[in-house]
């Protein structure tokens, strides 16, 4: 077992054996337990490609090892206790190079045999010593009600698929506010944590764009149709924030490989940024899930802002870039930081108008409606923001 575990390899464990076969010095009692070590010792080199794998990963290397350790103690068992009874005349017998290799797939065999009964014993085993993450369960569970046969009910299949995209952008909320924290305070659990939502987020936009497409060839009325494409629209947003969000964390990867040093007024002015992004960013999921209109309104005038925000702060920085207090390599990072928290903004902006189209409200799609910018209502939130997000 130690000896294949080293090595990495069943079959050069055999061939040696079989090697040895030759000389006439193994016999089947010597040849019969190497074989099942050879076995338990082959999960070694699977078991390390596990390693940083997800959770289902880290099961299929760990029930290979589960499934040789017991086949080896049940067949060992079995053959043994027979053999303190019927004394079995081959166990010294010589074995050679065929002999070691029907052994060796006979074993397996058994092995088969007498676990294909019990594979649910042995999924359970597995799903115990490697649970599900309590995101994976809370995932899937969303993805139960994306159930084929609503399809023919568009309104049932809207309702389910509208809980599920609620589902997702509060995984994006959580992914830029992931994304916030790591650029403040680096660790590589915050790292992992941005890139698995990410990764998150992309499977439910997958899973839902494909429920809503076949939906669409289905027979709706105008507004269900008009209900599929908004949603279509929402999901392809968040699943864009959510890239985004991943985008600032490879960013805060490089800096923290390059040991690049941040001037402390980028970071000061980059703290407030990320302030405004994050409200931006509570604001439209908030506006989204209820609906709100009154807060949806409130989007366009702090997406402005953001654009002004970063506008400014790449101006002040290519100063300092060019005052030497910070470095080119400095301002090349740091610039595609501001463009990834700009362009989160405009995705907000984007589900904010659908918002605002599917709500019984004077204003629709305020990006077409240039008297919006020159309203009270929109220069006294600009105003607001403005205070609130001074740097």
């Amino acid at each position: 077992m130690l000896f294949t575990a080293v090595i990495q390899s069943a079959s050069a464990s055999v061939g040696i054996l079989q090697a040895l076969a030759i000389t006439g010095a193994v016999e089947f009692d010597m040849a019969f337990p190497i074989l099942m070590g050879i076995g338990i010792g082959a999960s070694l080199p699977v078991m390390l490609s596990a390693l940083g794998a997800n959770t289902n990963g880290k099961r299929t290397a760990f029930v290979y090892l589960i499934i040789d350790v017991i086949g080896a103690i049940l067949c060992g068992t079995i053959f043994y206790t027979l053999n303190a009874f019927i004394r079995f005349g081959f166990m010294s017998m010589q074995m050679s190079v065929v002999h070691i290799a029907l052994t060796n797939t006979l074993y397996r065999l058994c092995v088969v045999i007498l676990l294909a009964p019990v594979i649910g014993v042995l999924e359970k085993i597995v799903c115990t010593i490697f649970p599900d993450s309590p995101d994976a369960v809370a995932e899937q569970q969303d993805m139960d009600r994306l159930e084929p046969r609503f399809l023919t009910h568009p309104t049932l299949a809207l309702n389910q698929s509208r809980m599920v995209i609620e589902s997702m952008a509060k995984k994006t909320q959580e992914s830029v506010k992931s994304a916030v924290t790591v650029r403040r305070e680096f660790s590589k659990d915050g790292l992992k944590k941005v890139f698995d939502l990410e990764g998150i987020v992309d499977r439910y936009e997958d899973k839902l764009g494909n429920y809503l497409f076949r939906l669409t060839s289905t027979h709706m009325d105008d507004k269900q149709s008009a209900q599929t494409n908004k949603y279509l629209r929402v999901l392809s947003d968040f699943e864009r924030i959510s890239d985004h969000a991943r985008n600032i964390g490879e960013a805060v990867e490089e800096i923290n490989e390059k040991k690049i040093v941040l001037s402390p007024e980028a970071s000061k002015e980059l703290s407030v940024l990320e302030d405004a992004i994050m409200e931006i960013t509570r604001l439209t999921i908030e506006s989204f899930q209820n609906s709100d209109v009154k807060k949806a309104l409130k989007i366009e005038p702090l997406e402005a802002l953001v654009d002004d925000l970063c506008d400014e702060i790449k101006s002040r920085h290519i100063e300092r870039v060019s005052r030497q207090e910070c470095t080119l390599e400095n301002g090349f990072v740091f610039n595609d930081i501001l463009t990834d928290y700009e362009r989160i903004s405009d995705h907000c902006s984007n589900v904010a108008v659908d918002v605002l189209e599917s709500g019984e409200h004077a204003i629709h799609a305020f990006h077409q409606n240039a008297d919006y910018y020159e309203t009270d209502e929109y220069k006294r939130y600009f105003s607001e923001y403005k205070k609130k997000y001074a740097i």
